[in-house]
């Protein structure tokens, strides 16, 4: 990346402001000595800003920059003495939100090994294969699921909450260096259809990565933050970096609430919200802040944002909305801004500095614009493969995402679907996404998620699964005709089916084989 587009970006957000000297060359020195993983970026945001609050949450804790590197720094001691963790080795992380996992990460990460984030949503079974899979020395979790780690090996070595603490008041003291080899962070898929796969999380080298994103989504140094996002998942982890690296304050609450947020936002007087769509569906559920937060910036990602959500949240909270389109495997694809949503509301926006972006056919070959091929990404942060040996695609140094789609006339990318959503009624080619869209702007209608399922005469047929707002009520042929009115035939749901909520994991993304059931 450029040096005078680096330097005008991080000029812009505030980030190449005067300082102490003493404290600008202990950042500086930071960033030399530990480079620019997440260990790194806490300890130069400890050495500009060691005052600054860092994380409050709703445990009740509030941990300056100096004090969340020492607790995580003690809890590495600990770890390495009392339970014998060491470069190379996996530690499990199964915690919701709150100052304790961020430290979990750091502290094992400094230390050489590998941090895998666990979806707090698997089952005791999935956790098991997960625990397996990836042969975990140690997993930390919170206490709320002390019942689902009882069947894991007897091998792995479990720290609760208390444990936790304990590690870190009992930590003697001593120095860390940097370790042999880098500690990985190792992000699960999402697993809506299947187990969740290990992607390996690189390390950036540099300040490209930053700059990509806050180009476009201007966020600035020591805004206030809230991270609604779980930081097990990718979206949620980003925003952790991004914010260390801002020496933001970071507000967490282990579990999402619409109301609690939105009071949160007031109360901490918060500029900036990183969530994924579902949440912000959610918020428009409660009456608005009054008086509105200084929110500039909700960022979301992690699932299709819904046709008619990003304008009806806007309406509300202002034009704050940035939509990434991304991935666990290729870290970011595209940014829409609220203009490009304003003008285009499901569209995934355009990539950023440094992304390059192609639509290809089957062989390889670019499409025209307008036309559906599948999206291929390049950037920094591509993954570094799958745990288990498995790897993505690649064709001229560019990742397949795995997604379906298209980009207009003007440079804006819409996404489609996943390839293997597409389904195939009668010989005509189906996108779920397209018919869910549609059926979202119904007033009546809350939420909504189309599938294939099997057909005797069609090969496949589409199925609709409604959730209604309190109170409303729908006729499925007036559905049925709704659909028709827009779309071509082979676009109408057979079925319509009306569900209290949709069946979702913790990071809002629709379990497909959950409605699946519907039909044994």
């Amino acid at each position: 990346m450029d040096l005078p587009f680096v330097v005008a970006t991080l000029t812009r957000r505030g980030l190449l402001t005067p300082g102490r000297p003493i404290r600008v060359a202990s950042q500086l020195g930071a960033l030399r000595k530990w480079g620019w993983s997440l260990t790194g970026e806490l300890r130069q945001a400890a050495a500009r800003d060691p005052d600054r609050t860092a994380v409050i949450d709703d445990t009740g804790a509030e941990l300056t920059y100096q004090q969340l590197l020492d607790r995580a720094e003690r809890l590495a001691r600990a770890m390495r003495a009392a339970l014998g963790v060491q470069a190379g080795d996996r530690v499990g992380l199964l915690c919701r939100n709150h100052h304790g996992l961020i430290e979990a990460i750091v502290a094992t990460t400094v230390l050489g090994a590998d941090a895998v984030l666990v979806n707090t949503g698997l089952s005791a079974a999935q956790l098991a294969t997960v625990a397996e899979e990836q042969q975990l020395r140690v997993l930390v979790h919170d206490d709320e699921f002390a019942e689902r780690v009882v069947g894991l090996p007897a091998e792995v070595q479990r720290v609760d909450e208390r444990a936790h603490e304990d590690l870190v008041a009992g930590a003697l003291p001593g120095d860390l260096q940097p370790p042999e080899r880098d500690g990985r962070t190792i992000v699960l898929t999402s697993g809506t259809t299947g187990t969740p796969k290990g992607a390996r999380r690189p390390t950036p080298n540099g300040f490209g990565p930053l700059v990509s994103i806050i180009d476009r989504i201007p966020l600035h140094a020591r805004d206030t933050v809230l991270i609604a996002a779980p930081i097990f998942h990718t979206w949620g982890y980003a925003a952790l970096q991004v914010c260390f690296a801002l020496r933001a304050t970071i507000v967490l609450h282990r579990r999402f609430d619409p109301a609690a947020t939105r009071d949160a936002l007031v109360t901490h007087q918060c500029q900036a919200l990183f969530a994924v769509p579902v949440m912000v569906q959610r918020m428009l559920d409660v009456p608005p802040p009054d008086p509105r937060p200084p929110l500039k910036v909700v960022a979301v990602s992690g699932s299709a944002l819904p046709g008619g959500l990003a304008p009806r949240f806007m309406d509300v909270y202002g034009d704050v909305i940035y939509n990434l389109y991304g991935s666990t495997e290729v870290s970011w694809a595209s940014i829409a801004t609220p203009a490009d949503l304003r003008e285009a509301p499901t569209t995934a926006g355009r990539p950023p500095h440094g992304t390059r972006l192609a639509i290809l056919d089957d062989d390889g070959r670019p499409v025209p614009d307008g036309r559906v091929g599948r999206i291929f990404v390049g950037n920094e942060m591509l993954f570094e493969g799958y745990t288990s040996g498995a790897r993505r695609e690649t064709r001229d140094g560019l990742l397949d995402t795995g997604d379906l789609g298209r980009i207009n006339s003007d440079g804006l990318l819409f996404v489609d679907g996943r390839a293997d959503d597409m389904i195939v009624s009668g010989g005509e080619n189906v996108f779920p996404s397209e018919v869910e869209d549609l059926l979202a702007r119904l007033p009546q209608v809350r939420e909504a998620a189309v599938i294939g399922v099997e057909d005797p005469q069609y090969g496949q047929r589409l199925a609709a699964f409604l959730g209604l707002h309190p109170g409303e009520t729908l006729d499925p042929e007036a559905v049925r005709e709704y659909v028709r009115h827009y779309l071509a035939r082979f676009s109408v749901p057979r079925d319509v089916i009306f569900v209290k909520y949709l069946p979702r994991n913790a990071t809002g993304k629709v379990l497909t084989r959950e409605l699946r059931r519907y039909y044994g």
